[in-house]
């Protein structure tokens, strides 16, 4: 079974709206925030609505064990020349982990972070560090590392990077991965071969690693550490690209989720769901959102 969605938000009815998002664009599995991503502001999780929100779930198909959390862009664990931001990403990855407990969500994605003035090897130590400090024995929730683009000085942009993080893990079950399509193509995969990547990650890494995929079409060549986001077949990713890594077989169970630009301040992801259930491009969907 396809496992499909997107992005939805968490505002005042917290995950009963996000549930009620992600069935208007007839997904059965979606992410969010648990707040802001560039914030630490949060509210308190409110029981009653997330039990509403679990019922609607079992009620409309929505896999409540492939619903993935993202933690907020503010978290950098790479970055230790200032020890009180350092030691503050720390402690507000682990609330949001105690968060996404709480809500009953069992993935939750991080940008691995940046360097800024760290050598690379040093960054990595850090996030290193900030992981097996938060990551226990009996942690309910997992950890997924984002692939990255390659911007600026961010970690994580190669497999080599991901693999030396996750070796020197101490409990190695509790971190995983999450491949974002736009990123790899940034940084310079080869998306038209995608197999050729998957045997790479399969023989450094390994594929049970892989708990979640970003599907999204990119405004940039291959190569160009960039990470901008295109609608589905409408970048240089493709189309036929994208349906073939949907529908890999090797990643069949994995939930793959939409974080494609809005229209005009309206999200396609209903239509563009619909397109890759059909498997076939509506070239004429952006025109038609404008209409």
């Amino acid at each position: 079974m396809l496992i499909i969605g997107s992005h939805v938000s968490f505002g005042p009815l917290q995950l009963l709206g996000s549930v009620k998002e992600a069935i208007s664009y007839n997904a059965n599995t979606f992410m969010f925030y648990t707040g802001a991503p560039q914030n630490s502001i949060r509210k308190k999780i409110d029981d009653s609505l997330t039990l509403e929100a679990l019922l609607l779930m079992k009620n409309h198909g929505i896999l409540f064990d492939k619903v993935i959390c993202h933690a907020p862009y503010i978290i950098n664990l790479a970055n230790k020349f200032n020890i009180e931001k350092y030691e503050f990403s720390i402690t507000f990855l682990k609330r949001e982990m105690e968060r996404c407990a709480l809500l009953g969500i069992k993935y939750l994605v991080l940008h691995p972070g940046s360097a800024v003035k760290h050598e690379r090897s040093v960054a990595i130590a850090n996030i290193i560090n900030a992981l097996n400090k938060v990551l226990s024995k009996d942690e309910e929730v997992m950890i997924l590392l984002e692939t990255m683009a390659g911007k600026g000085t961010e970690i994580g942009k190669n497999i080599e990077e991901l693999k030396t993080i996750i070796d020197n893990i101490i409990y190695q079950n509790k971190v995983g991965v999450c491949l974002d399509t736009c990123h790899l193509n940034d940084s310079g995969v080869d998306i038209s071969n995608f197999d050729r990547y998957l045997d790479d990650f399969d023989k450094e890494i390994g594929l049970d690693y892989i708990k979640c995929i970003h599907i999204n079409d990119s405004k940039n060549n291959k190569g160009d550490k960039k990470d901008r986001h295109a609608n589905i077949g409408f970048g240089t990713i493709g189309f036929d690209n994208l349906i073939k890594i949907i529908y890999n077989p090797r990643l069949k169970n994995i939930p793959k989720i939409l974080e494609t630009p809005y229209l005009n301040g309206i999200p396609l992801y209903k239509q563009e769901i619909e397109m890759i259930r059909a498997k076939k491009l509506n070239l004429n969907l952006l025109e038609d959102i404008t209409k």
